[in-house]
């Protein structure tokens, strides 16, 4: 949530997302005084593992990338990427939308549900950024998460819809709501009239929280209160919030706007207290915008209370009505891993009940090659239980790397991929280790800055429609493009290759002033710069047959001073073993 820098009177101004639930003390919640909307007797319980799962990422997001996710760091386009990836993998048209206009220049994420009235929408939001203090958990991963979840979790249950659901990720919220407003701005006339309702979801999970709503007594925000009602939370106007979280931009631009908040450094008060549990005359959130808010700064009962609320809402709103069905989920963690041939690896298989009853669920796999073989332990679980998959391969299995298809079979039948590396002791496997390397098949497995991996026509690929594109903004600016691969033992020669392309409007000849720099591992294979400039693609290749038999880390980093610039172009990415 952005800090207030100027006060607000506009009457309209919309309430927003800073109020939190109870301190970590477990809420006094009264008796249900109303029951749920039919149609949200439907709506699937979301799980909250699932949601602190998310927070866990963008938590190992901040530590890696400087302590913080603030627009225009690396944090940030990490955490764009990972929300970015998964929505793809689940099925959404996902947008990333340039904020050219943002203090810190970075990618709005929208992503739409390919289903319902493309003119009814409904759109759900959350800023994604942090500010430079802390890694921003709760402000704001516990909204982003929250939606990410509720996302994955429509794309999966994949019911009949009544209205088009969108869901949005913000940049540059804590510097005054600019990737919001810069996204409506952006819209015509006729596609804000398209948008019925616009919820926003900012610290959701506040430590010392209460239950706040932006526009309680809306008719808008009738589905968000009438699920708080029906818990018992009395929830109250978010008046922390008026104005200083993304619905703000919209509701400026006349869209009915509403949203869940746990507050943020106001004090609870002694009455919210009684009502809620947690500590009167202490702030809701006591690590606001510090370095201590982390995972460990997250009231689980409110950021449950948040997530089902949510989905309670998008099934109310968007959802044609019906008895909701037994339904489940499967997951395998790690989704992928080697084994020696002789040897044995093992992976654990997740299950979760996403809608009605639990069930039991057999678990099977098939995709196996030649002389390998898979078990389950146990074979069949209770939805929400667990099992610990084996994989084995005899002394004469096949060699390479193989996708499993892992099914769970109730009332429904779910799947899961693993990718199983099968290797030799000192055999050589052989082959091109390097995943999408003429980028023609999205961004996975590669990890890049947000725009990178590009098919735009001003810098011609070498084959195909898509390169990697570093740099080439004539400002301060860093990229980076990476790959894990894992180089098979027992070769005897072993070439990294890619094709280059530097272009740059820098006129010395003697000075580097833009650097491109080749990693394998810790190891820096090469830099070229602006004086490397040449016409076309120049193939590179280097001999990387010390690192036989490691897993390491492929990496480009393009950097670039604060003019003219210049653009270092990658193509057609190998590395072969023979």
């Amino acid at each position: 949530m952005k800090r207030r820098t100027l006060a607000i009177a506009a009457v309209t101004a919309v309430t927003l997302a800073l109020a939190a639930p109870p301190a970590s003390a477990t809420p006094t919640a009264r008796p249900a005084t109303a029951a749920p909307a039919v149609a949200a007797l439907a709506a699937p319980d979301v799980s909250v593992s699932n949601v602190q799962a998310h927070l866990a990422q963008f938590q190992s997001i901040a530590t890696s990338n400087g302590g913080n996710r603030r627009a225009g760091s690396a944090g940030y386009t990490a955490s764009v990427a990972y929300v970015k990836s998964k929505l793809q993998a689940a099925g959404y048209t996902v947008t990333e939308q340039t904020c050219t206009t943002c203090t810190y220049r970075g990618n709005n994420v929208i992503a739409e549900w390919p289903q319902g009235p493309a003119d009814d929408v409904v759109m759900f939001g959350a800023h994604l950024d942090g500010v430079a203090a802390g890694p921003g958990i709760n402000d704001n991963g516990s909204g982003s998460s929250v939606l990410l979840e509720n996302a994955l979790v429509l794309a999966q249950q994949n019911p009949t819809m009544t209205k088009r659901v969108r869901f949005a990720w913000w940049n540059g919220e804590e510097q005054g709501l600019q990737g919001s407003k810069f996204y409506v701005n952006s819209l015509t006339t006729a596609q804000k009239g398209y948008i019925k309702g616009y919820y926003n979801f900012d610290m959701v999970a506040s430590t010392n929280g209460g239950y706040f709503i932006n526009r309680v007594t809306s008719s808008t925000a009738a589905p968000l209160k009438a699920y708080w009602d029906s818990l018992g939370l009395s929830p109250e106007e978010n008046t922390e919030g008026q104005g200083r979280s993304d619905d703000y931009s919209f509701q400026q631009a006349g869209i009915p706007t509403s949203g869940y908040a746990m507050g943020a450094s106001a004090r609870k008060t002694s009455s919210q207290a009684s009502k809620w549990g947690g500590t009167a005359n202490a702030a809701y959130d006591p690590c606001y915008h510090s370095s201590c808010d982390t995972t460990s700064n997250i009231n689980a009962t409110g950021l449950n209370r948040s997530a089902d609320g949510v989905a309670y809402a998008i099934w109310d709103l968007a959802v044609g009505g019906g008895t909701p069905t037994n339904d489940f989920s499967v997951a395998v963690s790690p989704t992928a891993g080697g084994v020696v041939r002789g040897g044995s690896t093992t992976a654990t298989v997740s299950t979760a009940t996403t809608s009605g009853s639990a069930q039991t669920v057999a678990l099977s796999a098939s995709g196996a090659p030649s002389g390998v073989s898979v078990s389950f332990s146990p074979s069949s679980v209770t939805s929400g239980g667990s099992s610990t998959m084996t994989v084995s391969a005899s002394s004469s299995a096949a060699l390479g790397t193989f996708t499993l298809t892992v099914t769970g079979t109730g009332s429904a039948t779910r799947t899961a991929s693993y990718t199983v590396t099968v290797t030799g002791t000192g055999s050589c496997t052989g082959g091109q280790v390097v995943g999408n390397g003429g980028f023609e098949s999205g961004t996975s497995p590669w990890t890049a800055t947000t725009g990178v991996i590009t098919n735009s026509s001003s810098q011609p690929a070498r084959t195909g429609s898509y390169k990697a594109w570093l740099n080439g903004n004539g400002s301060t600016s860093t990229d980076t493009l990476s790959q894990s691969v894992t180089v098979p033992a027992g070769c005897s020669s072993y070439t990294l290759a890619f094709y280059l392309h530097i272009d740059t409007t820098e006129r010395t000849t003697t000075v580097a002033y833009d650097k491109l720099v080749v990693q394998v591992g810790s190891t820096t294979l090469a830099t070229y710069s602006n004086l490397n400039k040449a016409t076309g693609y120049t193939l590179r290749s280097f001999d990387v047959g010390a690192y036989a038999g490691q897993t390491v880390t492929l990496k480009f980093t393009g950097t670039e001073d604060a003019s003219l610039q210049t653009s270092f172009v990658i193509d057609d990415v190998t590395l072969q073993a023979s």
